[in-house]
């Protein structure tokens, strides 16, 4: 059944004295892609200013905006109405040779490599690698994400935005940016290409219709076995119409929803508010 959904997005900045200036980019406007469709996105800057839009290199909408003026605090609104679609039926699996040779000399190369957020120790693959023994790349795929959740506990605020893969698997806890972080990390140590992806997730699949619901920014996988299909190890299902992609990308360095410059003195975390309605 599709899923029509409302997202209300909310970011607060305060500052402990007013800055003098700030230059800004958001990661917030939802994709259209197959399964899925933006109907309607806007995003609305406290103070207001002019803002423009762009596409990155991974293929995200990013919205810029500077504010030249000194302000005490700045509030970012996005706000969108999705349309979205269950997954279809998996596509049969290509064979692990014939994922290595598409791999090579392809931008699927650059899902396949490490970086500093998704490093992990050689001994930990192995023991990923003796999870997936004798498993297509599907099987591979719900396995590892099975091993990370089993190991690493869903903690709201156990982890920071800097905290690596090594050191959430470590701590045994983490967030779903951190889960999603081990994940791609161990099936790129196995040698399936595998992406990061930012976005939003409804926590009630069969939410009542116009009703408000607190929701959450979330992260999850997509790994590439013959085409990209999306995996959620941090709530050991497939991307479903449930699930709302705005990035993807390496890690999320290439996706932060909100990253920006400014001069004045540093003030406390952002606060971050996500509200879905489901319209129909």
């Amino acid at each position: 059944m599709t899923h029509r959904l409302r997202i209300r997005h909310i970011t607060k900045v305060s500052y402990a004295q007013a800055a003098v200036s700030s230059h800004n980019e958001v990661r917030m406007t939802p994709l259209t892609l197959p399964g899925q469709t933006t109907l309607d996105a806007r995003v609305l800057v406290n103070p207001s200013t002019a803002t423009w839009s762009y596409w990155d290199y991974w293929g995200t909408q990013v919205t810029g905006f500077d504010l030249m003026e000194p302000h005490a605090d700045l509030t970012i609104t996005a706000v969108s109405l999705v349309e979205t679609a269950p997954p279809g039926a998996l596509r049969p699996a290509p064979s692990w040779a014939e994922v290595a040779d598409r791999a090579v000399g392809s931008r699927l190369l650059e899902h396949a490599v490490q970086t500093s957020r998704t490093a992990v120790p050689e001994k930990l693959i192995e023991r990923a690698r003796a999870v997936a023994a004798g498993l297509d790349p599907h099987e591979t795929a719900a396995a590892v994400s099975d091993f990370v959740a089993d190991h690493v506990s869903y903690i709201p605020g156990s982890t920071g935005v800097n905290t690596s893969a090594a050191e959430a698997w470590e701590q045994g806890a983490g967030v779903c940016q951190d889960i999603a972080h081990l994940t791609a990390g161990l099936l790129r140590g196995l040698g399936l290409p595998t992406r990061y992806v930012s976005g939003y997730l409804h926590p009630e699949r069969d939410a009542e219709l116009h009703r408000p619901v607190e929701g959450q920014s979330h992260a999850w996988v997509e790994y590439w076995a013959g085409d990209w299909t999306g995996y959620d190890p941090t709530n050991r299902t497939r991307a479903n119409e449930s699930h709302v992609v705005v990035g993807r990308g390496r890690d999320y360095d290439d996706v932060t929803p909100h990253k920006g410059v400014y001069r004045g003195v540093a003030g406390g975390p952002p606060e971050v508010t996500v509200e879905f309605t489901r319209v129909a």
